[in-house]
């Protein structure tokens, strides 16, 4: 853009500006913005075009209400002619899905203490008589906490329902993602927390091995070995029933203090230019080469009307 045009992200609702997007899904877009009403960053999922059986999901999305360190929940939504936008904590440094990918198997410490925060985000869920019912590695989001201990947050309710609400029951389909989703969920049986309990053993088991669940055969021997057998048992009725009883075990075992990978900040300072207060976002340089202008200005005067400091 030429130097000294004013350069303005686009406002969604009045009040998110939008400064550059970070990630897409399924549903939409997602976006680093400024909050204009609460004057500080978040990331705001958009949604265009949308039919209404998204919306619904988008809207279901947005009415999700726990509070707690491990999970990023929607605090707000807004819309404007096709756009929805569904806003939530800017969380910046990438996915579980990430760490895999760039660093394969994780130490069993940090594969533990991932575990760990994992179970104590879905009891929060679970305690709010919801079920997440698609925790994979994508959906555990990361704070940039750099070469200190990770910390998880799931995030991504746009599939969570009620407990045992039977009005989410989807035979002959069914929701999730293929490879962590519990046998009777993939038969299309209401939603239970111990749905979530399954996937979160497909997760540590992958966390573990550095397989996917495709790709996933007999639990190796493992620290972690006891709790994921226990996770992944195919009769719910056998299965480890809670959260709390998952966590339980887990805290018995002998796990070694977490060495793992770095997790970087994957988004940086905002673009380069773009202005944060609010309004819109202004090209830097032009300001410079005005700021250069009124100092030679200033200079000129000072010599012409005999000025003295």
């Amino acid at each position: 853009m030429p130097a000294g045009r004013w350069r303005s992200p686009t406002v969604v609702a009045g009040r998110y500006a939008l400064l550059d997007q970070v990630g897409a899904g399924g549903m939409g877009s997602v976006w680093r913005a400024w909050d204009q009403r609460t004057r500080r960053h978040v990331a705001v999922k958009v949604l265009g075009q949308h039919g209404s059986a998204v919306l619904a999901r988008f809207v279901r999305e947005q009415a999700v209400r726990v509070r707690h360190p491990h999970v990023v929940a929607p605090h707000g939504w807004a819309a404007e002619d096709d756009l929805v936008v569904l806003a939530m904590e800017l969380v910046r440094g990438g996915s579980v899905a990430d760490l895999l990918r760039e660093h394969g198997p994780l130490d069993a410490g940090t594969a533990g203490l991932l575990c760990e925060q994992l179970l104590q985000a879905l009891a929060a869920v679970h305690a709010a008589g919801l079920v997440h019912r698609d925790v994979k590695p994508a959906n555990l989001l990361l704070e940039a906490t750099g070469d200190r201990p990770p910390h998880l947050r799931l995030g991504d309710f746009g599939v969570a329902a009620p407990v045992a609400d039977h009005r989410f029951t989807t035979v002959p389909g069914a929701i999730g993602t293929d490879g962590y989703m519990a046998p009777e969920q993939a038969r299309g049986a209401p939603p239970d927390p111990r749905q979530d309990l399954y996937a979160a053993g497909r997760v540590v088991l992958e966390m573990i091995t550095g397989l996917p669940p495709a790709r996933q055969t007999a639990v190796p021997s493992h620290p972690l070995r006891p709790l994921v057998e226990r996770l992944l048992v195919e009769d719910p009725e056998q299965r480890l029933a809670t959260s709390g009883a998952a966590l339980r075990l887990l805290r018995r075992l002998p796990l070694p203090d977490p060495v793992g990978p770095p997790v970087p900040d994957r988004l940086g300072p905002p673009p380069r230019g773009r202005r944060t207060a609010g309004v819109g976002a202004v090209d830097w340089p032009a300001w410079a080469a005005v700021a250069a202008l009124v100092a030679v200005v200033v200079g000129c005067l000072w010599v012409l009307l005999g000025w003295t400091p």
